[in-house]
């Protein structure tokens, strides 16, 4: 068993964002109890990475004859954490993105970054050391959300999920068969109906970052984008693979330090791209309260 390495940032994590962008999927919309354990492959990781922004995610590889065996702990929590359970064999390019060497191996998402825990089942009691280390680790990076455990179970054991409104779940579906107009749509209906609906809002904004990054290839914009440092255009595409990879603060470092410089037409374009920034990651979040008194200073 390896020890965990929770230093002060997530510099040298590995790089999940293109597996995401090859496989994005939608963040998860409803908490559950059923949600806090979930089965894990090479698609459905996306909302997983997508939800490590706000809950700190732990990711348990197994497979052969080996079995997960972190959900109760991770339940005792109660929503402090989700655990994605992995099956190599089902997922090799997650697989190889964490550069998984041995089974059974755990990880912790963190801001959209894989960190390394341990390998092996350790016992019980170091396992929760481990975890309540990984909390103070998400703390300092910001990641200090939780996702409710759902209702008790009734009589029979059973778990009643809470629907979701329709055009939720109609967003929801589309997004599970990646279709993004769909998904588009169906938000845009709903706070066409419900304008103050902030979870359809937090939703459309999801997918339109979605359908922008889609056509980007990172690489050659990043490259772009430091050959033509004083591009709008370049500065804006960079700062959605930020966020899209869970690099927030980048993404409102880069567009915040453009904003006193831009003529009038492009301050209203980082203005409304940061809003829609804060609305993805959340209000609460402390990068966002930071952000928006930075630009509330700069617009004032």
């Amino acid at each position: 068993m390896s020890d965990p390495r929770l230093g002060p940032a997530l510099a040298g994590a590995v790089d999940l964002s293109g597996l995401v962008k090859k496989n994005q999927a939608p963040p998860p919309t409803a908490a559950t109890s059923d949600a806090l354990v979930r089965d894990v492959d090479d698609r459905s990781v996306a909302a997983l990475v997508e939800l490590s922004k706000t809950v700190p995610v732990i990711l348990e590889v197994y497979g052969g004859e080996v079995a997960p065996v972190l959900g109760p702990i991770i339940e005792s929590y109660q929503g402090r954490f989700v655990l994605g359970t992995v099956r190599g064999e089902s997922a090799p390019e997650l697989v190889k993105a964490l550069q998984v060497e041995g089974i059974p191996t755990v990880l912790a998402l963190i801001a959209g970054q894989p960190v390394p825990l341990f390998k092996g089942i350790p016992a019980e009691q170091e396992v929760r050391t481990i975890l309540d280390q990984v909390l103070g680790f998400a703390k300092e990076n910001g990641v200090t959300g939780q996702v409710d455990p759902g209702p008790a179970p009734d009589a029979e054991g059973n778990h009643t999920e809470p629907a979701l409104p329709p055009l939720h779940q109609e967003a929801f579906d589309a997004l599970s068969r990646n279709d993004l107009p769909g998904a588009k749509a169906a938000y845009q209906k709903a706070l066409a109906e419900a304008p103050a609906d902030a979870d359809a809002a937090a939703g459309l904004a999801q997918v339109e970052l979605l359908e922008r990054v889609y056509a980007l290839d990172a690489d050659q914009v990043r490259r772009a984008a430091a050959e033509q440092p004083e591009s709008m255009e370049r500065a804006l595409e960079v700062a959605d693979l930020d966020i899209s990879g869970g690099h927030v603060e980048d993404a409102f470092v880069r567009l915040l330090g453009l904003y006193s410089a831009a003529s009038d037409e492009d301050k209203e374009r980082l203005r409304e791209r940061l809003l829609t920034y804060f609305t993805i990651v959340g209000q609460a979040a402390p990068e966002v309260k930071k952000a928006r008194a930075h630009l509330t200073s700069l617009m004032f």
